[in-house]
C-alpha cells in the first residue's frame, strides 16, 4: 500500500478498528457475565482504578452484595485489568478513579448499545447464548 492510499482510506480504517473494538467489548461483557453467573455473583460491584501510589500498580474489582473470596476465585488481575479497559471503552475514554455498577447494567444497558452500533453497521453479532455453556470463555 502507497502512502497516499493510506491516507485515502484512513476514515474507513479508524472505522473498522472502533467497530472491532466494538465487537470484542460486547463479546467480552458477555462473557463476564456468563462467569459471574456461573459463579453466582450478584449485585453491586465497585472497580477501582489502580494507584501505584497506594501500592495497588492494577485496578481492583470489590464485590459490594457478593463473596468477595468467590469473587477472587473466578477472576485474576488480568481479568479485572481487561474489564476496566472495557469499561474505558465504552465510557468514551474516560478513566473514573472508581465506578460502581451492577450486572444488569451491563445486559440492560451496555450491551444493548453495543448490539445497535453493531447491527447499525451492518454486522449483528449472534444472539446472546441462552445458557452459559454457550458464551466463550477466553483460556
Amino acid at each position: 500500500m502507497k502512502f497516499h492510499q493510506l491516507l485515502h482510506q484512513r476514515d474507513l480504517l479508524l472505522r473498522q478498528a472502533r467497530l472491532a473494538n466494538v465487537a470484542f467489548a460486547y463479546q467480552r461483557l458477555q462473557s463476564f457475565l456468563a462467569r459471574c453467573g456461573r459463579a453466582g455473583l450478584r449485585g453491586t460491584f465497585v472497580l477501582r482504578e489502580g494507584d501505584a501510589e497506594d501500592g495497588l500498580p492494577w485496578p481492583t474489582l470489590v464485590a459490594e452484595d457478593a463473596s468477595q473470596a468467590v469473587l477472587g476465585e473466578h477472576f485474576i488481575e488480568e481479568d479485572i485489568v481487561e474489564l476496566a479497559d472495557l469499561f474505558t471503552f465504552v465510557d468514551g475514554g474516560g478513566r473514573a478513579p472508581e465506578r460502581r455498577f451492577r450486572l444488569g447494567e451491563i445486559e440492560q444497558s451496555i450491551l444493548p448499545a453495543l448490539r445497535r452500533e453493531l447491527e447499525g453497521a451492518g454486522m449483528p453479532p449472534p444472539e446472546p447464548a441462552t445458557s452459559a455453556e454457550g458464551i466463550a470463555e477466553r483460556d
